[in-house]
């Protein structure tokens, strides 16, 4: 097994999204990338630890690659908005990619620079890619939010 952090917006679609893919064995929305030590929601939502929304995704490379999980972040979101996905506004909600080793930095800033210069987004995608970080896990009530709630997206 593998694993890759991926931010796009709120992590309830996005974990959604990925746990559907024949490969993924595991997801978990949860924080990373902030200053503060086992975040809250409410002290990340209030702007005060520079975490992102993420999420977790345990996969087997030998069914899906990690390409393909990059191809579905970016299908998920704008990678051109700086801290904002549709009505979501803030830091916590950044578009951000926390490698966990060279290859996948390497893959990650190529899949970047491809589609930039598809010309599929006018603006500049500012998509952080960085190291990863301690990731910590969302409150219970937050991982498989929308499934729980039979829910097929935060808008339903």
């Amino acid at each position: 097994m593998q694993k890759a952090i991926f931010g796009a917006g709120c992590f309830w679609g996005v974990e959604l999204t990925f746990s559907k893919i024949e490969g993924v064995e595991s997801t978990a929305v949860g924080y990373c990338g902030g200053k503060v030590p086992d975040p809250t929601y409410e002290i990340v939502c209030g702007g005060q630890s520079n975490h992102a929304e993420v999420v977790l995704v345990e996969f087997d490379p030998d069914k899906v690659s990690y390409n393909n999980l990059l191809d579905t972040f970016w299908s998920l979101h704008d990678p051109t908005t700086l801290n904002r996905q549709g009505p979501d506004i803030g830091t916590q909600y950044r578009s951000i990619i926390f490698f966990q080793d060279e290859d996948q930095a390497v893959v990650a800033k190529t899949s970047k620079e491809k589609l930039q210069e598809s010309g599929r987004f006018i603006n500049d995608i500012i998509t952080e890619i960085v190291p990863a970080a301690q990731f910590y896990r969302a409150e219970e009530y937050h991982q498989k939010y929308l499934e729980a709630r039979g829910l097929g997206n935060c808008h339903s």
